[in-house]
C-alpha cells in the first residue's frame, strides 16, 4: 500500500486536526456515492479511508513511524510476525501478521462494497465511519437575513434541502444542519454547514441590532418641520422632521431594526441630510443674501476648523 501521509497528502509531522481536514476534503471528492460506477475513484476513496483509519489512531501511526507496521497494519517482517511464529501456531502467526480476515481491508470496506454480511459471519469488525461534512453558500436579500427567510438549496446528490434562514443573520454566519452531509459508512451521516452571504442594501446600513438610514430633507422641510414617508425593514412609516432641523439631526425609530432571539428588536436611526435644490433661483438667493447680512452667524470656529 501507499505511504498514507502522501495518499492524504499531509506532511509527516501533520497535526490531527490537519490529517482529519485532509481526509473530508478527499471524502467529500472521492465518496463513492458522488461517482457511481467509478472503479477508480473507488478505489482511491478506499485508499484514503484506509489511510485515515492508521493515522487517525495514536497508536498506529507511531508504530507506523517506527517501521513497526506498513501501510496495511500489518506487522514488518523481523518483528511481530517472526515472534508469533516463534510463539504460536499458524493460524496466531498470521493474525499477528495482519494477514487474516482483514489483511484486504475487507473490514473497512465492507459495507462499502457489499460484503458485509460474509465478513461478519466470520467475525470481523463492523465499520463505523462517520460520514463526511458538506459545506454550501447561500446569498439572501439584506431584508431577508434581517426578517428571516426560506432558501431551497441542491446538494450535492441532486437532491434539494430547505434552509430556514433565522432572523437576524448577519454575513458571513455559518449555519449547521445536523446529519445532511454526506451518508457515513456504519457511522452516522455528516453535517451540512451554510454560510450565509448577505447582500448590501442601497439604503439600509445595520450596526449590532440597529438600522441606520440617511434620509435626504428639503431645505423648507428641515426649517419649517414636516412628515416625511422613511423606508424601514417592515415598509414605509411616518417620521415628523422637528422645525429647524439640521443634517447631522439623528431621529429614532423604536423597534424598527434586527430582531432579537428573545423576540424584542433594535431600532432604525435616520440621520438627516438637508439637500438644496439643484439650481436655486434668483428669488430663495435674494433673500438669503438678505437674511444672511441681519443674521451673520459662525459654523466653523465652534468646531476649531477656523
Amino acid at each position: 500500500m501507499k505511504d498514507p501521509y502522501k495518499t492524504l497528502g499531509v506532511p509527516r509531522d501533520a497535526s490531527p486536526e490537519e490529517i482529519k481536514k485532509a481526509y473530508r476534503k478527499l471524502a467529500k471528492k472521492l465518496h463513492p456515492d458522488l461517482n457511481p460506477g467509478n472503479k477508480k475513484i473507488e478505489q482511491e476513496f478506499k485508499e484514503v479511508s484506509a489511510a485515515y483509519d492508521l493515522l487517525s489512531d495514536p497508536e498506529k501511526r507511531a508504530r507506523y513511524d517506527r517501521g513497526e507496521i506498513d501501510a496495511s497494519g500489518a506487522e514488518q517482517p523481523g518483528r511481530g510476525f517472526y515472534r508469533s511464529y516463534a510463539e504460536g501456531g499458524q493460524g496466531a502467526k498470521y493474525r499477528s501478521a495482519g494477514m487474516g480476515d482483514s489483511f484486504f481491508g475487507e473490514d473497512i470496506f465492507a459495507d462499502l462494497f457489499g460484503f458485509g454480511d460474509r465478513n461478519r459471519a466470520r467475525g470481523g469488525a463492523r465499520m463505523n465511519i462517520r460520514g463526511a461534512d458538506v459545506s454550501y453558500a447561500v446569498t439572501v436579500d439584506f431584508v431577508e437575513a434581517a426578517l428571516g427567510t426560506k432558501k431551497r438549496l441542491t446538494l450535492t446528490d441532486g437532491k434539494t434541502l430547505d434552509v430556514t434562514i433565522p432572523p437576524g443573520t448577519e454575513d458571513g454566519q455559518t449555519l449547521r444542519l445536523k446529519g445532511q452531509g454526506l451518508p457515513g459508512m456504519g457511522g452516522p451521516p455528516g453535517d451540512a454547514f451554510i454560510e450565509v452571504k448577505v447582500k448590501p442594501h442601497p439604503h439600509f446600513t445595520r450596526e449590532g441590532n440597529d438600522i441606520h438610514l440617511e434620509l435626504p430633507v428639503t431645505l423648507p422641510e428641515a426649517v419649517l418641520g414636516a412628515s416625511v414617508t422613511v423606508p424601514t425593514l417592515d415598509g414605509k412609516v411616518s417620521l415628523k422632521v422637528p422645525p429647524g432641523s439640521n443634517t447631522g439631526t439623528v431621529l429614532r425609530l423604536r423597534g424598527k431594526g434586527i430582531p432579537r432571539a428573545g423576540g424584542s428588536r433594535g431600532d432604525q436611526y435616520v440621520k438627516l441630510k438637508v439637500v438644496l435644490p439643484e439650481r436655486p433661483d434668483s428669488e430663495l438667493s435674494d433673500f438669503i443674501e438678505r437674511w444672511s447680512k441681519r443674521h451673520p452667524y459662525d459654523v466653523r470656529t465652534k468646531v476649531g476648523l477656523k
